[in-house]
């Protein structure tokens, strides 16, 4: 199980993506499970995923709407948010990029990288977001682990390492990915946790882990590699918030998802200026984790929530200090 700390240092916001059937509903399963957020593991086909609710998702056995999940994993809160792999749904999939600190892109050990998942790449590289390899489905006999980080670094670059700091060869691909590491390495034959982290940050490493999420294998590791390794976005001077989703809740009341990006946001916040066609107050601020949620009186910059009280919020719509998100592909 993930090991739970009182003292949260770093709020993470990650993102779960996939080619549809690499088994990243399992994935986020497992780490939900494995970090103590859920006690049951659900599975698709037994239609009790903890975060595909939604009837159509259950009936279908596939991610249609982006969802949320909170949990914490040793000094770290992170909010997972789990999105359609189907590209049928993209466009919902691309306003979630517009809010994470890092993604984890699931690739199937037995299909490799598939045509969806070169799609995903590209859109990652356009946001410019920090990424996590798990290759998935490694209990399965076609999966050759040497061949997989070949086709990754034929496909993504040598930026893919295998993230084993133990082993010399990794350090030494880790090594060649950027100037301050390959200084470090000849000279003490060891890369530095913050090197690397900038590295991850700066997109010229793409760390790599192998597993199975079905079986429990190779999560912990991926887990605390993320950790480690994934940045948090600097926040904004001043308040700021990103809107990435308009839905209601069985009740009826509009909900505006929003990542925090400066600042705070507190309950009674009218958090428009006069000229903006926007109106409300902040009723309710709710942090979801599946169907459930919490509500807080705060939030703070790196949170992910859901508010009520606003009228005429959009996908994309920049609050405050923080810019508009570009429009979709």
């Amino acid at each position: 199980m993930g090991e739970q700390s009182e003292k949260i240092k770093k709020n993470i916001c990650m993102g779960l993506l996939a080619h549809v059937d690499a088994g990243k509903t399992t994935l986020s399963e497992s780490i939900l499970y494995q970090s103590g957020a859920i006690r049951n593991l659900g599975r698709v086909d037994h239609q009790d995923a903890f975060l595909d609710t939604d009837e159509m998702e259950r009936e279908r056995g596939i991610t249609i709407f982006s969802k949320q999940a909170v949990l914490t994993w040793k000094d770290t809160e992170i909010t997972l948010l789990d999105t359609p792999g189907h590209v049928d749904f993209s466009a919902e999939m691309e306003r979630v990029l517009q809010v994470l600190d890092c993604a984890v892109l699931v690739i199937s050990g037995a299909d490799g990288v598939q045509g969806h998942t070169e799609t995903l790449w590209k859109l990652l590289t356009r946001y410019g977001i920090p990424v996590f390899l798990f290759v998935n489905k490694m209990d399965r006999q076609e999966a050759d682990r040497e061949k997989l980080l070949e086709e990754l670094k034929n496909r993504f670059g040598d930026g893919c390492v295998e993230m084993d700091m133990q082993s010399e060869e990794n350090r030494e691909s880790l090594a060649m990915c950027d100037e301050t590491m390959l200084e470090e390495y000849l000279s003490g034959g060891k890369i530095e946790k913050e090197t690397v982290k900038k590295a991850v940050a700066a997109r010229k490493v793409f760390p790599c882990w192998f597993g199975s999420a079905l079986k429990a294998q190779g999560i912990e590791a991926l887990m605390s590699g993320l950790c480690e390794y994934a940045p948090s976005a600097e926040p904004l001077p001043e308040f700021g918030a990103k809107v990435y989703k308009i839905a209601r809740d069985p009740q009826g009341n509009r909900l505006t998802y929003l990542k925090v990006t400066g600042g705070q946001l507190r309950v009674k916040d009218v958090p428009f200026a006069a000229e903006q066609s926007c109106t409300g107050k902040v009723n309710q601020i709710r942090k979801y984790s599946g169907e459930k949620y919490e509500l807080v009186q705060t939030v703070s910059a790196g949170e992910v929530c859901a508010v009520t009280g606003l009228e005429g919020t959009y996908p994309g719509q920049g609050i405050g200090a923080q810019k508009e998100s570009l429009l979709p592909v």
